[in-house]
């Protein structure tokens, strides 16, 4: 079969591969139809994400046509359309029994290198490094599942897989990013980053009751979505200093809810750490820039909450923990738990309350894959999100 490969940083290639096969009884093969590039990919890209190897095939953002089941899966046959989400969870673990999926104990076989990391294992991902369980990712023609009666949903007939693709990861991460930042009716939400997470946690905000969501970002047509498709007031990070403007907004009171939807790559200001963590990276001497987060944390109000679904990788360098405590922050965070989400959310796609499809502005053939990481990457062509076809 064709996939999206790694081979080392900025090194993606279109290559052949071998078909996955079943490996355990409750297995399933999907034959993959859409796929996406998800911002988190780009740390993998970018080279900060350790224990990729050359050959690791990528993506974690699948849905396609069931062909294969193993002995074991009961809840899936052949022909089934299903969205694939990005956690694989056994379902009956401690963390599964309480929908704590995304920290399953049993689905990372290389454990001991996320626990020397982490000092715990969470649970393992496609596509997304031999930390995590170094799984192949669905950005191919076909995809192993493993744990099959746990992860995917069955996608009834008429609905478009641009509509329901996103429940593999961006809508239930936007959501949950929503969820923890324990939005009251009418509070002011903060979103930092309007990349295709951030536009689900401003969707989300409003659902959750939000009177007000403030959007910080600097790329135009990003900011522009926000501000047609979320309804949100939008600060130009790029000409306005984010806390002043918040201040100034909420009469010098903070917002609510701050959420950090860039993680670990933002790109700052010309604050001096920010300038720091641009060359410490550029370095390689860290892997990650927290400029989003240190924000958040100042313009949160005292006693506000604080939800981080912008992925990070390691340690981070000068982040105002002191203000944090001292302000009362309550600070929510973590991978998805998609498994939870999913009926709840196909629901809202079904009786019309969200078409999540309004994120995609580039459709392509999977085979354009590697030029198109670069091109989202660089946010060139007004590149918001790209959804690759296997078969096109």
């Amino acid at each position: 079969m064709k996939a999206l490969v790694w081979h080392g940083k900025s090194d993606i290639r279109y290559d052949s591969v071998p078909d996955p096969k079943i490996e355990n009884s409750t297995d399933a093969i999907v034959r993959i139809t859409s796929t996406a590039i998800c911002g988190s990919d780009l740390h993998l890209y970018d080279g900060f994400q350790p224990t990729m190897k050359s050959g690791d095939i990528m993506g974690h953002e699948p849905m396609g046509i069931v062909e294969e089941v193993g002995s074991g899966v009961t809840n899936l046959k052949k022909g089934d359309r299903v969205v694939v989400p990005f956690t694989i969870s056994c379902g009956h673990c401690w963390f599964c029994d309480r929908t704590l999926f995304s920290m399953c104990d049993n689905t990372n076989p290389n454990h001991e290198i996320a626990e020397k990391a982490m000092g715990m294992s969470p649970a393992g991902l496609f596509g997304f490094s031999h930390m995590l369980g170094g799984y192949a990712g669905g950005q191919a023609e076909f995809l192993r599942v493993p744990h099959a009666n746990v992860g995917p949903i069955v996608i009834p007939d008429g609905i478009p897989d641009e509509q329901v693709l996103f429940l593999s990861d961006i809508f239930p991460t936007g959501y949950m990013a929503a969820e923890n930042a324990q939005i009251e009716p009418g509070d002011t939400v903060a979103v930092w980053g309007c990349g295709p997470v951030g536009q689900f946690c401003i969707q989300s905000a409003w659902m959750l009751g939000a009177g007000r969501v403030i959007a910080i970002d600097s790329v135009p047509e990003r900011m522009e979505m926000a501000r047609t498709k979320g309804k949100a007031e939008v600060i130009d990070m790029s000409k306005d200093n984010a806390y002043d403007r918040i201040m100034e907004m909420t009469g010098g009171r903070g917002a609510d809810s701050c959420i950090d939807a860039v993680g670990a790559e933002a790109h700052g200001s010309n604050m001096l750490e920010d300038i720091a963590d641009k060359v410490k990276t550029a370095l390689m001497l860290t892997t990650d820039r927290p400029a989003a987060l240190r924000q958040a944390i100042m313009c949160c109000r005292k006693g506000g909450t604080l939800s981080v679904p912008g992925v990070y990788v390691g340690v981070l360098d000068k982040v105002p923990f002191g203000a944090a405590m001292n302000k009362g922050l309550t600070i929510k965070m973590g991978q998805t738990h998609v498994q939870r989400y999913l009926k709840p959310l196909l629901e809202l796609i079904q009786t019309g309350k969200i078409d999540p499809s309004f994120v995609i502005t580039h459709e392509r053939p999977l085979s354009e894959g590697p030029e198109l990481y670069n091109t989202f990457r660089d946010k060139k062509d007004g590149c918001i999100k790209v959804v690759l076809k296997p078969a096109a």
